[in-house]
Protein backbone atom coordinates (compact mmCIF):
# COMPACT_ATOMS: atom_id res chain seq x y z
CA UNK A 1 0.00 0.00 0.00
CA UNK A 2 1.28 3.54 -0.75
CA UNK A 3 2.38 5.67 2.18
CA UNK A 4 1.13 9.25 2.02
CA UNK A 5 2.68 12.10 3.99
CA UNK A 6 -0.60 12.45 5.87
CA UNK A 7 -0.44 8.77 6.91
CA UNK A 8 2.90 9.28 8.65
CA UNK A 9 1.80 12.62 10.09
CA UNK A 10 -1.26 11.00 11.64
CA UNK A 11 0.90 8.34 13.27
CA UNK A 12 3.29 10.96 14.65
CA UNK A 13 0.35 12.93 16.05
CA UNK A 14 -1.01 9.77 17.64
CA UNK A 15 2.35 9.09 19.28
CA UNK A 16 2.33 12.65 20.62
CA UNK A 17 -1.20 12.16 21.99
CA UNK A 18 -0.26 8.92 23.75
CA UNK A 19 2.94 10.44 25.14
CA UNK A 20 0.90 13.36 26.50
CA UNK A 21 -1.42 10.97 28.31
CA UNK A 22 1.61 9.22 29.77
CA UNK A 23 2.99 12.57 30.91
CA UNK A 24 6.13 12.36 28.80
CA UNK A 25 8.66 15.15 28.29
CA UNK A 26 7.04 18.18 26.59
CA UNK A 27 9.97 18.68 24.20
CA UNK A 28 9.67 15.09 23.01
CA UNK A 29 5.95 15.53 22.40
CA UNK A 30 6.52 18.81 20.56
CA UNK A 31 9.13 17.15 18.33
CA UNK A 32 6.53 14.68 17.05
CA UNK A 33 3.93 17.41 16.53
CA UNK A 34 6.39 19.61 14.64
CA UNK A 35 7.45 16.66 12.49
CA UNK A 36 3.81 15.89 11.69
CA UNK A 37 3.28 19.51 10.68
CA UNK A 38 6.34 19.41 8.42
CA UNK A 39 5.11 16.28 6.68
CA UNK A 40 1.63 17.71 6.06
CA UNK A 41 3.13 20.87 4.59
CA UNK A 42 5.57 19.00 2.35
CA UNK A 43 4.77 19.51 -1.33
CA UNK A 44 6.35 16.23 -2.42
CA UNK A 45 6.16 12.63 -1.19
CA UNK A 46 8.42 11.76 1.72
CA UNK A 47 8.13 8.10 0.65
CA UNK A 48 9.63 9.15 -2.67
CA UNK A 49 12.47 10.85 -0.78
CA UNK A 50 13.15 7.61 1.08
CA UNK A 51 13.19 5.64 -2.17
CA UNK A 52 15.62 8.19 -3.63
CA UNK A 53 17.89 7.95 -0.54
CA UNK A 54 17.38 11.66 0.16
CA UNK A 55 18.57 13.10 3.45
CA UNK A 56 15.39 13.51 5.52
CA UNK A 57 17.23 15.45 8.20
CA UNK A 58 17.29 18.42 5.84
CA UNK A 59 13.53 18.77 6.41
CA UNK A 60 12.52 21.25 9.17
CA UNK A 61 12.13 19.57 12.53
CA UNK A 62 13.29 16.14 11.33
CA UNK A 63 16.35 14.91 13.18
CA UNK A 64 18.21 11.63 12.76
CA UNK A 65 15.91 9.73 15.12
CA UNK A 66 12.67 10.84 13.45
CA UNK A 67 14.18 10.35 9.99
CA UNK A 68 14.87 6.73 10.92
CA UNK A 69 11.28 6.26 12.08
CA UNK A 70 9.94 7.69 8.81
CA UNK A 71 12.15 5.30 6.84
CA UNK A 72 10.86 2.37 8.90
CA UNK A 73 7.22 3.32 8.25
CA UNK A 74 7.83 3.75 4.52
CA UNK A 75 9.82 0.53 4.12
CA UNK A 76 7.79 -1.76 6.39
CA UNK A 77 4.41 -0.08 6.76
CA UNK A 78 4.80 -0.42 10.53
CA UNK A 79 5.68 1.94 13.40
CA UNK A 80 6.95 -0.17 16.33
CA UNK A 81 7.00 2.71 18.83
CA UNK A 82 3.34 3.49 18.19
CA UNK A 83 2.40 -0.15 18.62
CA UNK A 84 4.29 -0.29 21.93
CA UNK A 85 2.55 2.84 23.20
CA UNK A 86 -0.85 1.41 22.29
CA UNK A 87 -0.12 -1.55 24.54
CA UNK A 88 0.56 0.81 27.46
CA UNK A 89 -2.22 3.33 26.86
CA UNK A 90 -5.80 2.34 25.92
CA UNK A 91 -6.34 3.56 22.36
CA UNK A 92 -9.74 5.01 23.22
CA UNK A 93 -8.10 7.55 25.52
CA UNK A 94 -6.85 9.44 22.47
CA UNK A 95 -10.49 10.17 21.60
CA UNK A 96 -11.08 11.29 25.19
CA UNK A 97 -8.11 13.65 24.89
CA UNK A 98 -9.87 15.23 21.91
CA UNK A 99 -12.70 16.50 24.11
CA UNK A 100 -12.34 20.27 24.62
CA UNK A 101 -11.21 21.10 28.14
CA UNK A 102 -9.62 17.73 28.83
CA UNK A 103 -5.86 17.99 28.76
CA UNK A 104 -3.51 15.01 29.28
CA UNK A 105 -3.42 15.32 33.07
CA UNK A 106 -7.21 15.36 33.35
CA UNK A 107 -7.51 12.40 30.96
CA UNK A 108 -4.98 10.52 33.04
CA UNK A 109 -6.96 11.29 36.22
CA UNK A 110 -10.27 10.20 34.66
CA UNK A 111 -8.63 6.99 33.48
CA UNK A 112 -6.94 6.12 36.75
CA UNK A 113 -9.71 7.13 39.17
CA UNK A 114 -12.85 6.31 37.15
CA UNK A 115 -11.54 3.52 34.94
CA UNK A 116 -12.53 5.39 31.78
CA UNK A 117 -10.86 4.01 28.66
CA UNK A 118 -12.97 5.50 25.84
CA UNK A 119 -15.71 7.98 24.96
CA UNK A 120 -18.46 5.54 25.89
CA UNK A 121 -17.01 5.18 29.38
CA UNK A 122 -16.60 8.94 29.71
CA UNK A 123 -20.23 9.50 28.69
CA UNK A 124 -21.44 7.00 31.28
CA UNK A 125 -19.29 8.52 34.05
CA UNK A 126 -20.43 12.07 33.23
CA UNK A 127 -24.12 11.14 33.08
CA UNK A 128 -23.81 9.39 36.44
CA UNK A 129 -22.28 12.52 37.96
CA UNK A 130 -18.98 10.84 38.83
CA UNK A 131 -16.75 13.24 36.88
CA UNK A 132 -17.74 16.27 38.96
CA UNK A 133 -16.55 14.49 42.12
CA UNK A 134 -12.95 14.35 40.94
CA UNK A 135 -10.57 16.92 42.39
CA UNK A 136 -10.20 19.88 40.05
CA UNK A 137 -13.32 19.16 37.97
CA UNK A 138 -16.77 20.19 39.26
CA UNK A 139 -20.27 20.40 37.77
CA UNK A 140 -19.42 23.03 35.14
CA UNK A 141 -16.61 20.91 33.71
CA UNK A 142 -18.86 17.86 33.70
CA UNK A 143 -21.62 19.79 31.89
CA UNK A 144 -19.09 21.00 29.30
CA UNK A 145 -17.90 17.44 28.74
CA UNK A 146 -21.46 16.23 28.21
CA UNK A 147 -22.11 19.06 25.74
CA UNK A 148 -18.98 18.17 23.76
CA UNK A 149 -19.94 14.49 23.75
CA UNK A 150 -23.47 15.22 22.55
CA UNK A 151 -22.35 17.41 19.64
CA UNK A 152 -19.32 15.34 18.67
CA UNK A 153 -19.51 13.29 15.51
CA UNK A 154 -22.99 14.37 14.48
CA UNK A 155 -23.80 14.20 10.77
CA UNK A 156 -22.15 12.34 7.90
CA UNK A 157 -18.45 11.63 7.81
CA UNK A 158 -16.68 14.16 5.60
CA UNK A 159 -13.06 14.63 4.65
CA UNK A 160 -11.26 17.95 4.95
CA UNK A 161 -10.40 19.39 1.57
CA UNK A 162 -6.65 19.27 2.20
CA UNK A 163 -6.78 15.55 2.95
CA UNK A 164 -9.06 14.95 -0.04
CA UNK A 165 -6.58 16.76 -2.30
CA UNK A 166 -3.79 14.51 -1.08
CA UNK A 167 -5.75 11.52 -2.35
CA UNK A 168 -7.41 13.03 -5.42
CA UNK A 169 -4.47 14.67 -7.17
CA UNK A 170 -2.21 11.58 -7.38
CA UNK A 171 -5.20 9.54 -8.58
CA UNK A 172 -6.02 12.09 -11.29
CA UNK A 173 -2.37 12.07 -12.46
CA UNK A 174 -2.40 8.27 -12.47
CA UNK A 175 -5.59 8.07 -14.56
CA UNK A 176 -4.44 10.83 -16.92
CA UNK A 177 -1.46 8.64 -17.84
CA UNK A 178 -3.71 5.83 -19.06
CA UNK A 179 -3.75 4.95 -22.76
CA UNK A 180 -6.63 6.60 -24.61
CA UNK A 181 -7.59 9.02 -21.83
CA UNK A 182 -8.33 12.61 -22.86
CA UNK A 183 -9.82 14.50 -19.90
CA UNK A 184 -9.84 13.69 -16.16
CA UNK A 185 -11.56 16.02 -13.71
CA UNK A 186 -12.86 15.79 -10.15
CA UNK A 187 -16.40 17.17 -9.97
CA UNK A 188 -18.82 17.40 -7.02
CA UNK A 189 -18.27 19.45 -3.90
CA UNK A 190 -14.53 19.08 -4.48
CA UNK A 191 -14.79 21.20 -7.64
CA UNK A 192 -17.06 23.67 -5.86
CA UNK A 193 -14.17 24.07 -3.38
CA UNK A 194 -16.22 23.19 -0.32
CA UNK A 195 -14.24 22.96 2.91
CA UNK A 196 -15.07 19.25 3.27
CA UNK A 197 -16.11 16.54 0.82
CA UNK A 198 -18.25 13.45 1.32
CA UNK A 199 -16.78 11.53 -1.61
CA UNK A 200 -15.03 12.12 -4.92
CA UNK A 201 -16.71 12.09 -8.35
CA UNK A 202 -14.19 11.70 -11.17
CA UNK A 203 -15.21 12.15 -14.81
CA UNK A 204 -13.14 10.74 -17.65
CA UNK A 205 -13.36 11.02 -21.43
CA UNK A 206 -11.42 8.40 -23.36
CA UNK A 207 -11.32 6.14 -26.40
CA UNK A 208 -13.52 3.04 -26.42
CA UNK A 209 -10.52 0.72 -26.00
CA UNK A 210 -8.97 2.58 -23.05
CA UNK A 211 -8.21 0.38 -20.00
CA UNK A 212 -9.01 3.28 -17.64
CA UNK A 213 -11.63 1.37 -15.62
CA UNK A 214 -9.27 -1.51 -14.92
CA UNK A 215 -6.48 0.93 -14.05
CA UNK A 216 -8.87 2.68 -11.67
CA UNK A 217 -9.87 -0.41 -9.67
CA UNK A 218 -6.24 -1.63 -9.68
CA UNK A 219 -4.93 1.64 -8.19
CA UNK A 220 -2.55 0.90 -5.34
CA UNK A 221 -4.39 3.12 -2.84
CA UNK A 222 -7.69 1.21 -3.29
CA UNK A 223 -8.83 -0.72 -0.23
CA UNK A 224 -12.11 -2.13 -1.54
CA UNK A 225 -13.76 -2.35 -4.96
CA UNK A 226 -17.48 -1.76 -4.51
CA UNK A 227 -18.50 -2.03 -8.16
CA UNK A 228 -16.92 -2.27 -11.59
CA UNK A 229 -18.73 -1.51 -14.83
CA UNK A 230 -17.99 -0.25 -18.31
CA UNK A 231 -18.92 3.36 -17.57
CA UNK A 232 -19.09 3.54 -13.76
CA UNK A 233 -17.02 2.04 -10.97
CA UNK A 234 -16.79 2.73 -7.25
CA UNK A 235 -13.90 2.10 -4.85
CA UNK A 236 -13.00 2.89 -1.26
CA UNK A 237 -9.51 4.26 -0.70
CA UNK A 238 -7.28 3.25 2.16
CA UNK A 239 -8.34 6.27 4.24
CA UNK A 240 -12.03 5.40 3.82
CA UNK A 241 -12.82 7.97 1.12
CA UNK A 242 -15.25 6.74 -1.57
CA UNK A 243 -14.40 7.51 -5.19
CA UNK A 244 -16.82 7.13 -8.11
CA UNK A 245 -15.41 7.00 -11.64
CA UNK A 246 -17.69 7.83 -14.56
CA UNK A 247 -16.65 7.44 -18.19
CA UNK A 248 -18.55 9.94 -20.37
CA UNK A 249 -18.52 10.60 -24.10
CA UNK A 250 -16.96 13.83 -25.33
CA UNK A 251 -20.28 15.12 -26.71
CA UNK A 252 -21.74 14.94 -23.18
CA UNK A 253 -18.70 16.08 -21.24
CA UNK A 254 -19.91 19.61 -20.41
CA UNK A 255 -23.37 18.43 -19.43
CA UNK A 256 -21.94 15.66 -17.26
CA UNK A 257 -19.47 18.04 -15.64
CA UNK A 258 -22.29 20.50 -14.87
CA UNK A 259 -24.54 17.74 -13.53
CA UNK A 260 -21.99 16.05 -11.30
CA UNK A 261 -20.45 19.30 -10.05
CA UNK A 262 -23.80 20.38 -8.60
CA UNK A 263 -25.02 21.56 -6.26
CA UNK A 264 -28.31 19.71 -6.52
CA UNK A 265 -30.27 22.90 -5.83
CA UNK A 266 -28.35 24.80 -8.52
CA UNK A 267 -28.92 22.04 -11.06
CA UNK A 268 -32.65 21.87 -10.35
CA UNK A 269 -32.94 25.63 -10.87
CA UNK A 270 -31.13 25.43 -14.22
CA UNK A 271 -33.15 22.39 -15.26
CA UNK A 272 -36.43 24.20 -14.52
CA UNK A 273 -35.27 27.15 -16.59
CA UNK A 274 -34.70 24.70 -19.43
CA UNK A 275 -38.14 23.17 -18.98
CA UNK A 276 -39.70 26.62 -19.30
CA UNK A 277 -38.09 26.81 -22.75
CA UNK A 278 -39.10 23.31 -23.81
CA UNK A 279 -35.67 21.81 -23.10
CA UNK A 280 -34.56 18.74 -21.19
CA UNK A 281 -31.24 19.07 -19.36
CA UNK A 282 -29.45 16.09 -17.82
CA UNK A 283 -25.97 14.57 -17.58
CA UNK A 284 -26.07 13.55 -21.23
CA UNK A 285 -26.73 16.97 -22.70
CA UNK A 286 -29.37 19.57 -23.50
CA UNK A 287 -32.19 18.14 -25.61
CA UNK A 288 -35.02 19.59 -27.63
CA UNK A 289 -37.22 16.57 -28.09
CA UNK A 290 -34.89 13.70 -28.92
CA UNK A 291 -32.23 15.92 -30.46
CA UNK A 292 -29.16 16.86 -28.41
CA UNK A 293 -28.50 20.53 -29.11
CA UNK A 294 -25.73 21.18 -26.55
CA UNK A 295 -23.61 19.51 -23.91
CA UNK A 296 -20.01 19.40 -25.06
CA UNK A 297 -19.06 22.26 -22.71
CA UNK A 298 -20.61 23.81 -19.61
CA UNK A 299 -20.76 27.15 -21.40
CA UNK A 300 -23.10 25.55 -23.95
CA UNK A 301 -25.39 24.29 -21.20
CA UNK A 302 -25.70 27.70 -19.57
CA UNK A 303 -26.09 29.47 -22.91
CA UNK A 304 -29.15 27.37 -23.76
CA UNK A 305 -31.02 28.89 -20.80
CA UNK A 306 -29.72 32.40 -21.44
CA UNK A 307 -27.02 32.47 -18.76
CA UNK A 308 -23.28 33.22 -18.84
CA UNK A 309 -20.86 30.71 -17.35
CA UNK A 310 -21.16 30.51 -13.56
CA UNK A 311 -18.04 29.65 -11.55
CA UNK A 312 -18.33 26.30 -9.69
CA UNK A 313 -17.75 27.95 -6.29
CA UNK A 314 -20.98 29.94 -6.68
CA UNK A 315 -23.24 27.04 -7.65
CA UNK A 316 -25.26 26.72 -4.44
CA UNK A 317 -28.54 28.36 -5.57
CA UNK A 318 -27.89 31.31 -3.27
CA UNK A 319 -28.70 34.01 -5.80
CA UNK A 320 -26.03 33.26 -8.38
CA UNK A 321 -28.55 32.46 -11.13
CA UNK A 322 -30.43 35.72 -10.59
CA UNK A 323 -27.11 37.60 -10.58
CA UNK A 324 -26.06 35.86 -13.79
CA UNK A 325 -29.36 36.67 -15.45
CA UNK A 326 -29.00 40.39 -14.64
CA UNK A 327 -25.27 40.64 -15.37
CA UNK A 328 -24.33 41.10 -11.71
CA UNK A 329 -22.07 38.12 -11.07
CA UNK A 330 -19.03 39.23 -9.02
CA UNK A 331 -15.53 39.07 -10.48
CA UNK A 332 -14.19 36.62 -7.92
CA UNK A 333 -10.84 37.08 -6.23
CA UNK A 334 -7.86 35.13 -7.60
CA UNK A 335 -4.70 33.96 -5.85
CA UNK A 336 -2.65 36.32 -8.03
CA UNK A 337 -4.54 39.27 -6.52
CA UNK A 338 -2.87 38.76 -3.13
CA UNK A 339 -0.03 41.18 -2.32
CA UNK A 340 0.88 39.96 1.15
CA UNK A 341 -0.03 37.97 4.26
CA UNK A 342 -1.21 39.50 7.53
CA UNK A 343 -1.10 36.49 9.89
CA UNK A 344 2.12 34.53 10.45
CA UNK A 345 4.20 33.22 13.34
CA UNK A 346 7.91 32.80 13.99
CA UNK A 347 10.15 30.99 16.44
CA UNK A 348 9.49 33.81 18.90
CA UNK A 349 6.21 32.05 19.79
CA UNK A 350 5.08 28.75 18.29
CA UNK A 351 6.35 29.06 14.72
CA UNK A 352 9.18 27.09 13.16
CA UNK A 353 11.06 29.79 11.23
CA UNK A 354 12.90 33.07 11.77
CA UNK A 355 11.93 36.57 10.67
CA UNK A 356 14.30 36.43 7.73
CA UNK A 357 13.08 33.00 6.65
CA UNK A 358 9.43 34.11 6.69
CA UNK A 359 10.36 37.26 4.75
CA UNK A 360 12.26 35.27 2.13
CA UNK A 361 9.38 32.81 1.72
CA UNK A 362 6.88 35.65 1.28
CA UNK A 363 9.12 37.28 -1.33
CA UNK A 364 9.39 33.97 -3.22
CA UNK A 365 5.61 34.03 -3.57
CA UNK A 366 5.74 37.46 -5.15
CA UNK A 367 4.32 39.27 -2.12
CA UNK A 368 5.29 42.78 -1.07
CA UNK A 369 4.77 42.39 2.69
CA UNK A 370 4.18 39.93 5.50
CA UNK A 371 2.95 40.74 9.01
CA UNK A 372 4.61 38.99 11.92
CA UNK A 373 1.85 38.12 14.38
CA UNK A 374 3.30 35.99 17.14
CA UNK A 375 1.02 35.17 20.07
CA UNK A 376 0.68 37.41 23.11
CA UNK A 377 1.46 36.29 26.65
CA UNK A 378 -1.99 34.87 27.47
CA UNK A 379 -1.28 31.89 25.20
CA UNK A 380 1.36 30.35 27.42
CA UNK A 381 1.37 27.04 25.59
CA UNK A 382 2.52 28.94 22.47
CA UNK A 383 5.24 30.85 24.35
CA UNK A 384 3.33 34.10 23.86
CA UNK A 385 5.18 37.44 23.98
CA UNK A 386 4.93 39.84 26.90
CA UNK A 387 5.49 43.59 26.56
CA UNK A 388 9.27 43.40 26.86
CA UNK A 389 9.66 40.58 24.33
CA UNK A 390 7.36 42.35 21.87
CA UNK A 391 9.37 45.56 22.21
CA UNK A 392 12.52 43.58 21.46
CA UNK A 393 10.86 42.00 18.40
CA UNK A 394 9.82 45.44 17.13
CA UNK A 395 13.48 46.49 17.17
CA UNK A 396 14.51 43.23 15.47
CA UNK A 397 11.96 43.74 12.68
CA UNK A 398 13.19 47.30 12.11
CA UNK A 399 16.75 46.01 11.85
CA UNK A 400 15.81 43.21 9.45
CA UNK A 401 13.77 45.58 7.29
CA UNK A 402 16.86 47.74 6.87
CA UNK A 403 18.54 44.75 5.21
CA UNK A 404 15.63 43.46 3.10
CA UNK A 405 14.89 44.32 -0.52
CA UNK A 406 11.56 43.74 -2.26
CA UNK A 407 9.71 42.66 0.86
CA UNK A 408 8.63 44.43 4.07
CA UNK A 409 8.04 42.85 7.48
CA UNK A 410 5.09 44.48 9.22
CA UNK A 411 5.16 44.77 12.98
CA UNK A 412 2.11 43.11 14.50
CA UNK A 413 0.92 40.56 17.07
CA UNK A 414 -1.93 38.14 17.57
CA UNK A 415 -3.17 39.65 20.79
CA UNK A 416 -5.69 37.82 22.95
CA UNK A 417 -9.14 39.22 23.66
CA UNK A 418 -9.58 38.68 27.38
CA UNK A 419 -12.83 37.58 29.01
CA UNK A 420 -13.77 41.16 29.90
CA UNK A 421 -13.15 42.42 26.34
CA UNK A 422 -9.77 43.96 27.14
CA UNK A 423 -6.65 43.19 25.14
CA UNK A 424 -3.80 41.10 26.51
CA UNK A 425 -1.17 43.85 26.15
CA UNK A 426 -1.27 47.57 26.99
CA UNK A 427 -2.14 50.13 24.32
CA UNK A 428 1.24 51.79 24.80
CA UNK A 429 3.04 48.86 23.16
CA UNK A 430 0.23 47.98 20.73
CA UNK A 431 0.34 51.52 19.28
CA UNK A 432 3.94 50.92 18.19
CA UNK A 433 2.76 48.23 15.76
CA UNK A 434 1.70 48.57 12.14
CA UNK A 435 -1.47 46.59 12.86
CA UNK A 436 -2.93 44.20 15.41
CA UNK A 437 -4.91 41.02 14.90
CA UNK A 438 -7.08 40.16 17.88
CA UNK A 439 -8.26 36.68 18.78
CA UNK A 440 -10.34 34.66 21.21
CA UNK A 441 -8.34 31.71 22.55
CA UNK A 442 -10.11 31.12 25.87
CA UNK A 443 -13.51 31.09 27.57
CA UNK A 444 -15.19 29.49 24.57
CA UNK A 445 -18.23 28.50 26.62
CA UNK A 446 -19.52 32.00 27.36
CA UNK A 447 -23.14 32.63 26.43
CA UNK A 448 -23.88 34.01 22.98
CA UNK A 449 -24.60 37.48 24.35
CA UNK A 450 -21.53 37.58 26.60
CA UNK A 451 -19.21 36.32 23.86
CA UNK A 452 -20.60 38.85 21.41
CA UNK A 453 -20.33 41.73 23.88
CA UNK A 454 -16.80 40.64 24.78
CA UNK A 455 -15.64 40.88 21.16
CA UNK A 456 -17.52 44.12 20.48
CA UNK A 457 -15.92 45.67 23.57
CA UNK A 458 -12.50 44.75 22.19
CA UNK A 459 -13.39 46.17 18.77
CA UNK A 460 -14.07 49.55 20.37
CA UNK A 461 -10.37 49.80 21.21
CA UNK A 462 -8.63 51.84 18.45
CA UNK A 463 -5.75 49.34 18.63
CA UNK A 464 -8.05 46.60 17.28
CA UNK A 465 -7.34 46.15 13.56
CA UNK A 466 -8.33 42.64 12.47
CA UNK A 467 -10.38 39.95 14.19
CA UNK A 468 -8.62 36.63 13.70
CA UNK A 469 -10.58 33.40 13.05
CA UNK A 470 -13.81 35.06 14.23
CA UNK A 471 -15.82 31.99 15.33
CA UNK A 472 -13.01 29.83 16.73
CA UNK A 473 -14.11 26.66 15.00
CA UNK A 474 -11.88 23.75 14.03
CA UNK A 475 -13.57 21.81 11.24
CA UNK A 476 -14.69 18.39 12.44
CA UNK A 477 -13.14 18.72 15.91
CA UNK A 478 -14.41 21.89 17.60
CA UNK A 479 -17.66 23.75 17.14
CA UNK A 480 -17.69 27.50 16.70
CA UNK A 481 -18.24 29.28 20.00
CA UNK A 482 -21.61 30.95 20.40
CA UNK A 483 -21.39 34.41 18.86
CA UNK A 484 -23.80 36.65 16.94
CA UNK A 485 -21.95 37.20 13.68
CA UNK A 486 -24.58 39.61 12.36
CA UNK A 487 -23.90 41.94 15.29
CA UNK A 488 -20.13 41.46 14.96
CA UNK A 489 -20.23 42.29 11.26
CA UNK A 490 -22.36 45.37 11.86
CA UNK A 491 -20.03 46.51 14.66
CA UNK A 492 -17.04 45.98 12.39
CA UNK A 493 -18.73 48.18 9.81
CA UNK A 494 -19.34 50.92 12.39
CA UNK A 495 -15.84 50.82 13.88
CA UNK A 496 -13.84 50.19 10.70
CA UNK A 497 -12.50 46.84 11.93
CA UNK A 498 -11.46 44.13 9.49
CA UNK A 499 -12.52 40.48 9.72
CA UNK A 500 -10.08 37.72 8.93
CA UNK A 501 -10.77 34.75 6.73
CA UNK A 502 -8.28 32.36 8.32
CA UNK A 503 -6.93 30.13 5.56
CA UNK A 504 -5.72 27.26 7.74
CA UNK A 505 -7.46 24.21 6.19
CA UNK A 506 -8.82 23.07 9.55
CA UNK A 507 -10.23 26.52 10.29
CA UNK A 508 -11.42 28.31 7.12
CA UNK A 509 -12.98 30.77 9.50
CA UNK A 510 -14.99 32.82 8.33
CA UNK A 511 -17.21 30.32 6.59
CA UNK A 512 -18.54 31.12 3.12
CA UNK A 513 -21.90 32.44 4.36
CA UNK A 514 -20.23 34.85 6.80
CA UNK A 515 -17.84 36.01 4.03
CA UNK A 516 -20.81 36.96 1.86
CA UNK A 517 -22.57 38.59 4.82
CA UNK A 518 -19.50 40.74 5.54
CA UNK A 519 -19.05 41.63 1.88
CA UNK A 520 -22.70 42.64 1.54
CA UNK A 521 -22.32 44.85 4.62
CA UNK A 522 -19.25 46.58 3.17
CA UNK A 523 -16.88 45.14 5.79
CA UNK A 524 -13.35 44.52 4.54
CA UNK A 525 -11.72 41.11 4.88
CA UNK A 526 -8.16 39.94 5.34
CA UNK A 527 -7.22 36.50 4.05
CA UNK A 528 -4.51 35.30 6.43
CA UNK A 529 -2.61 32.03 6.33
CA UNK A 530 -1.93 31.82 10.10
CA UNK A 531 1.35 30.28 8.91
CA UNK A 532 3.53 28.62 11.52
CA UNK A 533 6.08 27.51 8.90
CA UNK A 534 7.23 28.94 5.60
CA UNK A 535 5.40 26.15 3.77
CA UNK A 536 2.10 27.09 5.35
CA UNK A 537 2.14 30.39 3.48
CA UNK A 538 0.76 28.27 0.64
CA UNK A 539 -2.46 27.90 2.66
CA UNK A 540 -3.44 31.19 1.04
CA UNK A 541 -5.06 29.23 -1.78
CA UNK A 542 -7.50 27.58 0.63
CA UNK A 543 -8.52 31.00 1.84
CA UNK A 544 -9.02 32.14 -1.76
CA UNK A 545 -11.28 29.13 -2.41
CA UNK A 546 -13.38 29.96 0.64
CA UNK A 547 -13.55 33.64 -0.29
CA UNK A 548 -14.73 32.80 -3.79
CA UNK A 549 -17.52 30.69 -2.31
CA UNK A 550 -18.50 33.80 -0.37
CA UNK A 551 -18.74 35.95 -3.54
CA UNK A 552 -15.64 37.92 -2.48
CA UNK A 553 -13.82 40.15 -4.97
CA UNK A 554 -10.27 41.52 -4.82
CA UNK A 555 -11.65 44.89 -3.73
CA UNK A 556 -13.24 43.30 -0.65
CA UNK A 557 -9.85 42.10 0.67
CA UNK A 558 -7.29 44.43 2.26
CA UNK A 559 -4.22 42.35 1.45
CA UNK A 560 -4.77 42.75 -2.27
CA UNK A 561 -3.57 46.33 -1.84
CA UNK A 562 -0.13 47.82 -2.22
CA UNK A 563 1.74 48.42 1.02
CA UNK A 564 1.01 52.13 0.81
CA UNK A 565 -2.72 51.59 0.37
CA UNK A 566 -2.78 48.85 3.02
CA UNK A 567 -1.34 51.21 5.61
CA UNK A 568 -4.22 53.61 4.93
CA UNK A 569 -6.81 50.85 5.27
CA UNK A 570 -5.51 49.52 8.60
CA UNK A 571 -5.31 52.97 10.20
CA UNK A 572 -8.43 53.27 12.36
Amino acid sequence: MPIHNSDIAEQFDEVADLLEIEGANAFRIRAYRNAARTLRDLAHSVAGMVRDDADLTELPGIGKDLAGKIETIVETGKFPQLEDLKKDVPEGLVDVLGIAGLGPKRVQKIHEELGVTDLEGLTKAAKEGRVRKLSGFGKKTEDNILHELETRGSGETRTQRREAEGRAEPLVDYLAGTKGVDKVVVAGSYRRRKETVGDLDILVTCTSDSPVVKRFVDYEDVRDVISKGETRSTVILKNGLQVDLRVVESASYGAALHYFTGSKAHNIHVRRMGQDQGLKINEYGVFRGDKRIAGKTEEEVYAQVGLPYIEPELREDRGEIEAARTGKLPELIELDDIRGNLHSHTKASDGANTLREMAAAAKERGWAYIAITDHSKAVRVANGLDEDRLAKQIDEIDAVNDELEGITLLKSIEVDILEDGGLDLPDSILKRLDLRICAVHSHFRLSRDKQTERVMQAMDNPCFTIMAHPTGRLIGTREAYAIDMERIIEHARQTGCILELNAQPERLDLNDAHCKMARDAGVKLSIGTDAHTTGQLDFMRYGIDQARRGWVTADDVVNTRSLKDLRKLVAR
